[in-house]
């Protein structure tokens, strides 16, 4: 179970990535892209939010 909290946050990290590239592209053809940095921006807020959340669980049980 700990290996799934320590490496889930890397896949929101990975999203994150992916709607950069997209609204980068969306940008450069003349579209909108709003919506895909809001995405972006939730993406890397979940990622700095469930590593943090990781570390609260291991600091926890460390003192158990």
């Amino acid at each position: 179970m700990k290996t799934y909290f320590k490496i889930f946050p890397y896949v929101f990290l990975i999203l994150g990535i992916l709607f950069l590239y997209d609204a980068i592209t969306r940008l450069r053809s003349g579209e909108d892209a709003v919506v895909s940095f809001l995405f972006v921006g939730a993406l890397i807020f979940m990622f700095f939010f469930q590593r943090w959340k990781y570390r609260k669980f291991t600091d926890s049980h460390k003192n158990e």
